[in-house]
């Protein structure tokens, strides 16, 4: 997770204006930036990119209800700060971890061919992987309010960057795609930016 090229065959420019051009492109062309902005061992980037978007979604959360800031001390704007640095710091990472523990699984599984044997489908590695989860979280950036529609539009949308991700960069059919894409998209959207909750909420 850790893995930072630097002479790097494509990829992606590094700080902050590439964190925004990522951004901006995963949105608008995602088949372009899973195809051109992807490569083997980059993942530290991906990472980055993937704290800056819940570091994104934590402030708006916070900014547009105070309330769900917990005290953690008698001063709300230090235990915002606290909040703050715990997301960006611990959850984010461990929450990128997991997540794509289970896309790698899931990869792997709908990959499997049964051709003389079981053998896997030629596809991309598992630090392709990781960044494919981390630059489909993009709409996650702007679901920080609590608004159960607004979240479950960027759910609907980050899971719908990681079904084309894992189409690119896996080259897997569209339902092996599906098959790899469901779990991860459940746990890291739907679980993790609370996207299932404002299911609930919404319908209710």
């Amino acid at each position: 997770m850790t893995s930072w090229i630097e002479n790097r065959a494509g990829g992606r420019a590094r700080g902050p204006r590439g964190i925004a051009r990522a951004w901006a492109e995963a949105l608008v062309r995602p088949g372009r930036l899973f195809a051109n902005g992807v490569s083997p061992g980059d993942q530290a980037p991906a990472l980055t990119f993937a704290v800056a978007v819940a570091a994104a979604f934590a402030l708006g959360w916070m900014v547009a209800a105070p309330s769900v800031v917990p005290g953690i001390v008698a001063s709300v704007p230090v235990s915002a700060l606290v909040v703050f640095l715990v997301v960006i710091a611990l959850a984010a990472p461990v929450g990128l971890h997991l997540t794509a523990a289970v896309a790698t699984v899931s990869v792997i599984v709908a990959s499997v061919e049964i051709d003389d044997g079981l053998g896997l489908r030629d596809r991309g590695g598992v630090s392709e992987t990781v960044q494919v989860v981390a630059y489909a979280s993009s709409p996650m950036a702007l679901a920080g309010p609590p608004i159960p529609a607004l979240r479950i539009a960027c759910g609907a949308y980050a899971a719908a960057l990681l079904l084309i991700g894992f189409r690119v960069v896996h080259g897997t059919s569209w339902p092996r795609t599906f098959v790899a894409g469901a779990p991860p998209a459940l746990l890291g959207y739907g679980v993790g930016y609370r996207v299932i909750a404002s299911v609930r909420t919404l319908f209710a």
